[in-house]
């Protein structure tokens, strides 16, 4: 059992792609956690387990991991970086007690770092400032710790935040400096800023001999041991086989029994007999714990406040397929099987929101990037469902109907900007800020709905080459405003059942950009394309082509297609109108018209 005055909590925040993960390996490798000849040693992104993380390069679910220097035990808690996953953010902090805010040695703080920094402030934690990716040509080191000091200023909460410490780092090579080096090449290690946690991260303040309080702020699962509820100790001690009290969200009572205790050891947890305030524990034997709820002494069971997450921006529609093609390719297919999926994923995910809706739900998160991630997550678990529009989530106050605003950043060359000020002008978006950055690009700040954010990213990146760089976070509500006009074409729909043919698609081709090849199997009422012009038009695209006794050199060539456009499943969900719907299923993605009879769809237009 440690003393709560060797033990140090620290959460790893900073803005995406500004070096988190890859500080946390740095940590991890020079700690002596994993053996020379280890598979770890050689690896990147340690603590990225899930298969979406490392095909998208972000982290997605807040991870906890230790390590130890020396008589001092650091439990780091690697968070995400994006806006769309800040529940995870605001639950973990509360297990720290200090926070390491890294800041890009180039981009400097992003409104993301601004996030994430009021976040921890608020709660009254210690930070460390390390400025990362010194090594970077256009390092602008002088100015981002200004504008460090600004943001500060901006958000402290009392005049001793005011006063931080500031390392310098390399997080690919695992260096560090406590001042600028002359030659980053040298041979240097994280030393510095392991020093600066045990120094500067102050020790967890808790009572050790109180009775026990611990409040579940991470759940996971394995098949063996079943629910782990993991937390901090707030006050007391925890030993193995103990008599426990569950308080849930409304106070109520539920008896249990701390069956086994585990510690962290790397990205192992390590079975241990007790642990006392001020550590960070999973234990199994408590099947009831929910994120959020106390963890407490049988005699005396005393809650710890709720975590409070922020409310969510945007929900969606989500309910079991119901096109022609339905139960094909899925092994979950049914309303039970997707609800009981959602609510166990209620349990982990604390952003999120669920309402019965007829056969489907409303699912509702912080973004679409939240949300897709989970629909993703579906379908690789084999579940096959239609999800709708991304609808915005409004909120009553003072007798008005008030939308989400965010504050969008956007990072672009200068010859695209006249572009993106269109786009976002047509969104009904204001510009508040713009700069020049030193590389030459145009960073822009704007305030727009959370409403004309949606379908905005492909959108841009498309206009931009791939070359934007847009970030968003939370900024308040404000009255709801006026109908963003759409300014997307209308769809090529599928008007007969059967398999697409490379003669009827090479007639198709003139009226707009395909989503499909031949030989796939479509149905009446599938959106197969974009049209060229404003309205919907319904095409065959299952036409083959006429055998004649005329032969002429000209028609008996081989037909020679346009490549056509397959969406990605954010593409897909950016795409769809009020009256179209996704189908997702484990090997297809199909966009559909919600009404698949075209006089159905005539009398609900009217």
């Amino acid at each position: 059992m440690k003393d709560p005055n060797n033990i140090r909590n620290v959460a790893i925040i900073a803005h995406v792609d500004h070096g988190k993960t890859t500080l946390v390996d740095g940590f991890l490798k020079q700690s002596n956690t994993f053996r020379e000849n280890q598979a770890e040693m050689d690896q990147t992104l340690i603590m990225d387990s899930g298969d979406q993380e490392h095909e998208r390069g972000i982290t997605i679910t807040a991870k906890q991991t230790a390590v130890y220097y020396g008589d001092y035990k650091i439990n780091i808690i690697d968070t995400p970086g994006h806006a769309d996953f800040s529940g995870e953010v605001e639950r973990t902090l509360n297990m720290a007690d200090g926070v390491i805010l890294i800041v890009d040695a180039q981009e400097g703080p992003m409104p993301q770092t601004k996030f994430v920094l009021s976040k921890a402030l608020s709660l009254g934690l210690k930070p460390v400032v390390v400025i990362n990716k010194i090594d970077k040509p256009s390092r602008r080191i002088t100015e981002v710790e200004d504008e460090v000091a600004d943001l500060f200023l901006e958000l402290a909460i009392d005049d001793s935040q005011l006063h931080y410490p500031v390392y310098y780092a390399i997080g690919r090579e695992g260096k560090a400096w406590q001042a600028v080096p002359d030659n980053p090449a040298e041979h240097a290690d994280l030393t510095p800023i392991f020093e600066a946690i045990v120094d500067d991260i102050p020790a967890p303040d808790v009572n050790v001999d109180g009775t026990l309080q611990l409040l579940v702020t991470s759940l996971q699962y394995d098949s063996f041991l079943g629910k782990y509820a993991i937390g901090r100790i707030s006050r007391g001690r925890i030993a193995k086989g103990q008599p426990v009290t569950l308080v849930k969200r409304d106070g109520t009572p539920v008896s249990g029994k701390v069956d086994k205790l585990f510690g962290y050891r790397g990205l192992t947890r390590e079975e241990i007999d007790s642990a006392s305030a001020g550590d960070i524990v999973a234990l199994t034997g408590v099947a009831d714990a929910h994120i959020g709820e106390t963890i407490a002494d049988k005699e005396n069971p005393e809650a710890l406040p709720v975590l409070e997450v922020e409310a969510p921006t945007l929900s969606m529609y989500l309910g079991p397929n119901t096109s022609p093609m339905k139960g094909r390719e899925g092994d979950f297919t049914t309303s039970r099987q997707i609800g009981d999926r959602l609510q166990k994923e209620l349990e982990t995910n604390v952003a999120l929101r669920v309402v019965d809706d007829g056969i489907g739900f409303i699912v509702s998160g912080r973004g679409e990037l939240h949300l897709s991630v989970l629909i993703e997550t579906l379908r690789r678990e084999g579940y096959e469902f239609e999800v709708g529009r991304p609808q915005v989530v409004t909120i009553e106050e003072d007798g008005q109907t008030k939308e989400p605003v965010e504050e969008l950043s956007v990072e672009v060359g200068a010859e695209f900007v006249g572009t993106i000020s269109q786009e976002l002008g047509t969104r009904r978006a204001e510009l508040t800020h713009q700069e020049t950055l030193p590389s030459g690009a145009i960073r822009q700040t704007y305030i727009i709905t959370t409403r004309g954010m949606i379908g905005l990213r492909n959108l841009l990146l498309t206009a931009t080459k791939g070359t934007v760089i847009m970030n968003s976070l939370p900024h308040g509500y404000q009255p709801l405003g006026q109908k963003i006009q759409s300014t997307r074409n209308g769809a090529l729909i599928a008007f007969e059942a059967g398999s697409s043919t490379p003669y009827a698609l090479q007639s198709a081709e003139s009226r707009g950009e395909l989503f499909i090849g031949p030989a796939v199997e479509v149905y009446a009422g599938m959106i197969v394309g974009l049209n060229n012009r404003q309205e919907d038009l319904d095409i065959n695209v299952c036409k083959a082509k006429h055998l004649t006794n005329m032969r002429s050199k000209s028609s008996d060539g081989a037909v020679q297609l346009t490549p056509f456009t397959e969406l990605s499943l954010e593409q897909c969900i950016d795409f769809l109108a009020d009256d179209e719907l996704l189908e997702v299923t484990p090997k297809n993605l199909r966009l559909r018209k919600r009404y698949l009879d075209p006089n159905q769809r005539k009398r609900a237009a009217k």
